[in-house]
C-alpha cells in the first residue's frame, strides 16, 4: 500500500524531470524568434498560451524555461543538503570546540530572513542564475546542518555505533556505514520538499533582476519582464506563473508522499 501512494508521484516527477531535460527539443517555434506582427495575441490554435510583446510564442518560451528553473532548484537544494549534511555530521559526531563555533555561525545564519539574505548575497555575486544557485545554497546550508546534527546526535549513542568502535572501525567507517544509512531517509525528505520552495525563490530573485537575465527564459524573469501588461494581456504573465504553481505542486506531492513513506516504515 505505501509503494501505490508513492508511485503515482515518483512518475510524475520523474516524467517532469525529462520534459524539463529534453525541453529544448520539445518546443514548437523558435523561443527567441521574433515577430512583432503577432505581437500580444491571445492563445490560439497556432499559441496555446499566446505570445508576447515581441511576438514569441509564450508556450515554447514556458517549456525551454522550465530547464533553467527545475535543474538550477535542484542545484541549490544539492548545494545546501551536501554542505550542511558534511557540517552537520562533523559537528554533531566530533563535538568539542568546532560543533560550538559552527553551530553559532548557522545560528547567525537562520537569524535572518531567508530570502532577504539571499537577495543581499546575490546582489554580490552579480552572476546572473549561477549567482542566485550560490546566494541561495549559501543561506540555506544551515537548516540541513541543524538537522542532521540533531540526528547524529541522536544515533551516535546507539549499541551499533559502539559495537562498531569496539571491532575497530574508523570514524570515516562508522560515519559513512553506520551513521548516514540511518538518517539519509530524513534528509532526503527534507531536501524533495525543499525543492518547491527553492524554485519559488530563485523565481523571486530573478523576477527582481538577480537572477536568470533576458533573453535566456526562465520564469521568474519572464513574470517580470510582463508585469506590466497582466490587464492589458495576462496570459502572457499568467503562462510562467501556472508553470510554477503546477511544478511546485508536483514535487511537494512527491515530498509529503516520501515523508508518508518513511514514517510508515
Amino acid at each position: 500500500m505505501r509503494n501505490k501512494k508513492i508511485l503515482i508521484p515518483s512518475i510524475l516527477v520523474a516524467l517532469l524531470l525529462i520534459f524539463a531535460f529534453f525541453s529544448p527539443y520539445l518546443t514548437p517555434y523558435n523561443v527567441s524568434k521574433q515577430n512583432l506582427i503577432i505581437s500580444r495575441q491571445p492563445p490560439s490554435l497556432a499559441h496555446i498560451m499566446g505570445t508576447d510583446i515581441y511576438g514569441r510564442d509564450m508556450f515554447s518560451r514556458v517549456i525551454a524555461a522550465s530547464r533553467i528553473s527545475i535543474f538550477s532548484a535542484l542545484a541549490v537544494v544539492l548545494l545546501m543538503a551536501i554542505t550542511g549534511v558534511v557540517i552537520g555530521v562533523f559537528c554533531g559526531y566530533l563535538s568539542g570546540i568546532a560543533d560550538t563555533v559552527l553551530m553559532r555561525v548557522s545560528d547567525i545564519f537562520l537569524a535572518f530572513p531567508g530570502l532577504v539574505l539571499a537577495i543581499a548575497t546575490a546582489g554580490l555575486f552579480k552572476n546572473g542564475i549561477f549567482g542566485a544557485v550560490i546566494a541561495l545554497a549559501s543561506v540555506g546550508w544551515p537548516r540541513y546542518a541543524r538537522l542532521s546534527r540533531g540526528l547524529v546526535l541522536s544515533t551516535k549513542t546507539s549499541t551499533y555505533i559502539y559495537a562498531a568502535k569496539l571491532s575497530g572501525s574508523s570514524t570515516v567507517q562508522i560515519v559513512f556505514t553506520e551513521i548516514l544509512p540511518n538518517i539519509i531517509g530524513q534528509i532526503i525528505v527534507t531536501a524533495c520538499l525543499d525543492i518547491g520552495t527553492s524554485l519559488m525563490e530563485l523565481a523571486a530573485l530573478s523576477f527582481l533582476g538577480l537572477g536568470a537575465t533576458p533573453p535566456t527564459p526562465e520564469w521568474g524573469s519572464m513574470i517580470n519582464e510582463s508585469r506590466s501588461l497582466l490587464q492589458l494581456s495576462p496570459w502572457i504573465t499568467l503562462s510562467p506563473g501556472i508553470a510554477v504553481f503546477i511544478t511546485v505542486s508536483v514535487f511537494n506531492i512527491f515530498g509529503e508522499a516520501l515523508r508518508d513513506y518513511y514514517q510508515a516504515k
